[in-house]
């Protein structure tokens, strides 16, 4: 959920590639409530939850945690109905999942993203970078597409065509004001000296003592290529649209999980209130683009 997991789940995505379908099909189940308990599936638990689970309880909904030990286990839970739904997952990931696993784990709601900044050791504002600079950005197929979406929305790339999905073979090199160095994620610290700037996540800063608020320039939530990475609550197709999971998923933005989220994320988190099938276009969006990569 937090913005120090975009890096594990990159992670898991590519050890997703290996993934296959679960045997068994989605839970059918027509009411995930039936027993009176919703049953969550995350992978660390944080105050957020706590807090969420205080607020389904004023709503008379007795909301369970099921905290897994990685980011592989909450989607198979899910499709087998050992959990009705998880809560850990951004967009790019569970599209990443669905192509590789044949599954149809669909979102619920939506509730923050956590903008992926852009940080200089050598300059002060986003217009000091000159033409010809180099960019530090991770590696990794799902973050290094948002790098790449960063510094488009800033002007410093431009693509060959349009996706929310780029790789490096993306960028029009003419008519892009920097070139990028894709490196591992923790190494876009340590580059930081020997380029214009690096694109790092937020799990870094903190180690390296950078402040979230002097990044030159953030994703910006409002963007499509930045809410494909907004994190969700998703179920199976199935149960995606039943109105008690829907009812638990609302309450992310009651003022007492925001304000749990707003400081365990020190302020960096960013709500988004984001509709229910503009996600699902958007997964749609993200798992097509994905799949053209590899073809």
């Amino acid at each position: 959920m937090r913005s120090h997991r975009l890096i594990p789940l990159a992670l898991a995505t590519t050890l997703g590639l290996t993934l296959t379908a679960c045997g068994g099909g989605d839970s059918e189940s027509s009411d995930p409530a039936a027993d009176g308990t919703i049953t969550i599936g995350i992978v660390g638990s944080e105050p957020a939850h706590d807090a969420l689970k205080e607020v389904a309880a004023e709503n008379d909904i007795t909301v369970e945690y099921v905290d897994f030990s990685d980011y592989n286990q909450p989607n198979p839970a899910t499709k087998s109905g050992d959990v009705d739904m998880n809560w850990f997952q951004h967009t790019a990931y569970l599209a990443d999942y669905n192509n590789n696993s044949g599954d149809t784990i669909t979102p619920v709601g939506s509730t923050a993203i956590y903008p992926l900044g852009m940080y200089s050791s050598k300059y002060d504002s986003l217009d000091q970078i000159k033409d010809g600079d180099e960019v530090a950005i991770p590696n990794d197929s799902i973050n290094l597409g948002r790098a790449l979406n960063l510094l488009k929305q800033e002007g410093l790339v431009e693509f060959t065509k349009d996706t929310i999905a780029p790789t490096e073979g993306d960028i029009d090199a003419e008519k892009s004001k920097v070139s990028v160095r894709p490196v591992s994620a923790e190494q876009t610290v340590l580059s930081m000296d020997s380029v214009a700037a690096s694109v790092i996540n937020n799990d870094f800063l903190g180690r390296a003592n950078i402040d979230p608020k002097s990044a030159l320039a953030s994703d910006d939530p409002t963007q499509d290529s930045a809410k494909v990475f907004d994190n969700l609550f998703a179920a199976t197709e199935a149960n995606a649209d039943n109105e008690t999971l829907k009812k638990v998923a609302s309450f992310y933005y009651d003022p007492k999980v925001l304000k749990a989220e707003d400081e365990e994320s020190k302020g960096t988190a960013v709500p988004t209130e984001i509709d229910q099938q503009e996600l699902k276009d958007l997964l749609k969006r993200y798992q097509e683009d994905l799949k053209e990569q590899t073809q």
